[in-house]
């Protein structure tokens, strides 16, 4: 009896652990974000000159996220706004931001819903006066009544890395000349050149799909569609610049999502 009873014990901890291992991939290595086990150097801590740049190729059309659609400001002269501001660190330091390039928590950079990519602001914080220039590269966040997500260095000038979160005050600011409008303030009907999406499954399940597609979205924090295929349905992520659209199919693959491809963008 004794035996048989360790037997069966052992069976359901086997069972158990592979009931945990079946979980939805991830892109990041870690499931909640942490703070970076050193504090910023010297120069981390220089803010940038607002200048004036180019709209990025990516990150500044229409887009929907979590049955929300975005539109983007399109022109931020005059923006100012105020509510409360996150941040984040190390568990998507070195991934993607959504103009295509890489976030580094120690650099002087945010996230916002709709602010062109990108867009130099002051953000203030109420709370102690402090204030910090940053370069707004990212979309998001999409947490509760947050307007704004800063880098952890960002955070840590702003004096808001024990709190979490502040409130805060916005202001967009601009270099001398004329501002600049967005390249494209289209809806996703229109693209450039060189886009694509990345398609994940195709089926005929319908509801099946939106449900995946739903998934993707909340995993990889990337924009996720189901469009009509060949008489199927397509779960589609993107569109993004090639760039992106080759790290996103490597992380996708190793994932175990080993049918994805990229689909060209219809002019």
């Amino acid at each position: 009896m004794t035996r048989f009873f360790l037997s069966f014990i052992l069976s359901a901890l086997v069972l158990l652990m592979v009931g945990c291992s079946s979980a939805p991939p991830s892109r990041y290595s870690q499931t909640h974000d942490s703070i970076p086990s050193r504090l910023p150097h010297a120069d981390e801590l220089v803010e940038p000159t607002p200048k004036t740049e180019p709209p990025s190729r990516q990150g500044n059309r229409t887009y929907t996220l979590f049955g929300r659609t975005y539109s983007i400001i399109p022109d931020a002269r005059g923006y100012i706004a105020e509510g409360t501001a996150s941040w984040y660190g190390e568990k998507f330091h070195g991934h993607l931001t959504s103009n295509g390039e890489t976030y580094d928590m120690y650099a002087m950079s945010a996230a916002h819903k709709t602010l062109p990519l990108p867009t130099y602001v002051r953000v203030t914080n109420l709370a102690n006066a402090k204030s910090v220039v940053v370069r707004v590269n990212d979309r998001g966040p999409f947490h509760g009544d947050r307007i704004i997500d800063l880098s952890y260095v960002a955070a840590y000038k702003l004096g808001m890395l024990a709190t979490g979160t502040a409130r805060v005050k916005i202001e967009a600011l601009h270099p001398d000349g004329p501002n600049q409008q967005l390249a494209v303030t289209a809806p996703l009907a229109a693209h450039d050149d060189g886009e694509y999406f990345i398609q994940v499954v195709a089926g005929s399940d319908a509801q099946r799909l939106d449900s995946e597609a739903t998934k993707l979205a909340q995993i990889y924090e990337v924009p996720a569609t189901t469009r009509p295929k060949n008489g199927l349905h397509a779960v589609m992520l993107g569109p993004f610049a090639a760039a992106q659209t080759e790290q996103l199919l490597i992380q996708l693959r190793a994932d175990g999502y080993t049918d994805v491809f990229r689909v060209p963008v219809s002019p």
